[in-house]
């Protein structure tokens, strides 16, 4: 699955989830998500199903790395989780913005 210029993202199941627990809104994810640098993981290495997708982008409102995780059923992408980025997901961000230059 392709998230190149990912629109439309689905936040109404978990989008109230991500705001308490980890202080991301749907707007901070959905610029992560649209950061032309981010960096997307297909599959999520993390992911027990193999279903979800990892992407790791800036958030200019957030003024941070996010980590977030999205998964396509039945052709609609549903926002799962976000969180600021661990170490891991920011070299796997600044690596790629390196390969990039």
């Amino acid at each position: 699955m392709s998230y190149d210029g990912v629109v439309g993202v689905d936040w109404s199941k978990r989008g109230e989830y991500m705001r308490h627990r980890h202080g991301v809104t749907a707007v901070h994810a959905d610029e992560a998500l649209a950061d032309a640098g981010r960096v997307v993981l297909d599959p999520d290495p993390a992911s027990e199903s193999g279903r979800s997708v990892r992407t790791v982008g800036w958030s200019p409102s957030a003024g941070r790395l996010l980590t977030i995780i999205t998964l396509d059923h039945e052709g609609t992408i549903y926002g799962v989780n976000g969180w600021e980025s661990n170490p891991t997901d920011q070299r796997r961000y600044d690596d790629a913005q390196e390969g990039r230059s």
